[in-house]
């Protein structure tokens, strides 16, 4: 844990970015890959693969699909919330919220330094904006977006919670407790996304201790399931906009969305028998070289 950290300095804001063409989108995703491989070929240090899997979900989220004001993030406004539970992937999650106007973009070149605000997992000491609760511990997230629901709803408010959750994660029975509570007090503003890529740090979530039938034990748990494919941001967007379209739904909903971990640099997706190899392995100098050659240069630049 960094050290002396101080509230985030809001002068530093940028400005926020919204992009409606599908096309832009992409672009977007493209970018936050190159951002992500950078930030932790800097570091030495992250988690590559679950970050560029999950690269296209956070594009479409934070340019297209919720509504949030960077620049009024700890005001009492209607914003939809999002939390991370599986808070190794931050890398993703900073480069997205650096983009959309949440602080300044230089910030990107200090991720995991001591004193940076841009932790190895999501910290709140600093207030950095865009980041709510500290994550990392896996299978609390859903709890805390539990307790936020349930807030929103008590203040009258329309908004909608989201929260992002891996597979394996989906091993923890607090996840599960949390399931059934969401669904005894009818969160229908509730709304899980699933990183379903069937891999985690020691293998295949199959062969470690297997989740399946996943979309069934949602729905016993009093869940609507929806699937989707993670990794076209079309897909992706109109299931979203398909599960919200109901205004009554009282129901909370999950989406299980079917990603590759490291997206984009075909040498991190991987093969058999290792395809989990890069969950925890930052990229060398030179991978970060070959892989930015792969995803080439961006109409949003570098940081």
């Amino acid at each position: 844990m960094a050290k002396h950290l101080k509230p985030y300095p809001a002068e530093k804001k940028g400005e926020h970015l919204k992009l409606s063409t599908m096309a832009e989108l992409k672009d977007m995703a493209r970018q936050v890959r190159r951002d992500v491989v950078r930030m932790l070929a800097k570091s030495n240090s992250g988690h590559t693969g679950g970050s560029l899997g999950m690269a296209d979900i956070f594009t479409a989220l934070y340019f297209r699909v919720l509504k949030h004001h960077p620049h009024q993030f700890h005001d009492d406004r209607d914003h939809d919330m999002l939390f991370l539970s599986n808070g190794h992937i931050a890398p993703v999650w900073y480069s997205v919220l650096a983009r959309s106007g949440y602080f300044s973009l230089d910030e990107l070149n200090y991720l995991r330094q001591i004193d940076s605000y841009l932790q190895g997992h999501p910290t709140s000491e600093a207030k950095l904006p865009g980041i709510r609760i500290a994550s990392g511990s896996l299978g609390q997230g859903l709890s805390a977006a539990v307790g936020a629901a349930l807030g929103l709803r008590m203040d009258g408010k329309k908004s909608d919670v989201f929260c992002l959750m891996g597979d394996g994660e989906c091993q923890e029975g607090q996840i599960w407790e949390a399931a059934m509570s969401a669904a005894h007090f009818k969160l229908g503003n509730l709304i899980g996304i699933v990183d379903y890529n069937n891999l985690q740090i020691d293998g295949e979530v199959s062969e470690v201790m297997d989740v399946e039938p996943f979309a069934d034990k949602w729905r016993a748990f009093g869940w609507d399931v929806f699937s989707c494919d993670g990794n076209d941001i079309e897909h992706f967007i109109d299931t979203l906009e398909s599960l919200r379209s109901d205004s009554s739904r009282t129901k909370p909903a999950v989406v299980l969305a079917t990603t590759i971990m490291g997206k984009g640099v075909p040498f991190f997706e991987g093969s058999m028998p290792d395809k989990s190899n890069w969950h925890g392995k930052p990229p060398s100098k030179d991978d970060a070289e070959k892989a930015l050659a792969i995803l080439g240069e961006t109409v949003y630049g570098d940081f």
